[in-house]
């Protein structure tokens, strides 16, 4: 039997979520960009994992083969599904860093300051591909600091080991609708709008 891969919840309703994203994004983009664009990634796996139940193993090759597809477009949306749902978790709040004292004094440590570690956030986002991210990561598995992240599309660029601590979603469909091509003015808003006890209940939760 596949797997059957959840679409995990947001911590506030559809209808809240208009009101307390507002400042990042716009009510429509808020409503399509979780329930049908975040959706259909979570589709796409458990319709991939139903494929792999049959796919031929024995045509598998090093140019192309369905097996090779299917493994290939399963870490995209595998990748896409787990950025999501953290961009989601982390929005919502006032941006005041100190209502996340753990994960605060950890960027501090880090980066020098928060500022810097502000500066710093929003070159790793700005420089990402029209279709990318910018994710605080906690470095588990390796030096077990906090780096940030630059990722092309949802997995190039992505660390083994690494736990997305703030996932901040750069494609042209996150923020065009309402800021057009200012990707500069979406990125400064979404940091004065993180939810930072979320991010710091994250932290806690992997840097024991």
């Amino acid at each position: 039997m596949s797997y059957e891969w959840k679409f995990n919840p947001r911590p506030y309703s559809d209808e809240e979520a208009k009101k307390l994203l507002a400042p990042v994004v716009d009510a429509e983009t808020t409503d399509w960009h979780y329930n049908t664009h975040h959706k259909g990634y979570v589709t796409a796996l458990n319709n991939i994992e139903k494929a792999l139940e049959t796919a031929d193993r024995s045509t598998a090759n090093g140019n192309y083969s369905q097996i090779g597809e299917l493994k290939r477009r399963a870490t995209w949306n595998h990748g896409g599904t787990v950025l999501h749902d953290v961009y989601w978790e982390v929005m919502g709040g006032d941006g005041d860093p100190s209502k996340g004292p753990e994960v605060k004094a950890a960027i501090e440590k880090e980066f020098g300051s928060f500022d810097a570690w502000k500066t710093d956030f929003k070159a790793t986002a700005l420089s990402a591909k029209l279709s990318g991210w910018g994710v605080l990561t906690f470095d588990m598995l390796y030096s077990r600091r906090l780096l940030n992240v630059l990722v092309d599309e949802h997995h190039y660029g992505a660390i083994w080991g690494g736990i997305p601590l703030i996932s901040l979603d750069v494609f042209e469909h996150a923020y065009y609708h309402k800021d057009g091509p200012k990707r500069a003015a979406y990125i400064d808003n979404f940091n004065a709008h993180i939810h930072w006890g979320r991010v710091n209940d994250r932290f806690k939760k992997f840097a024991k």
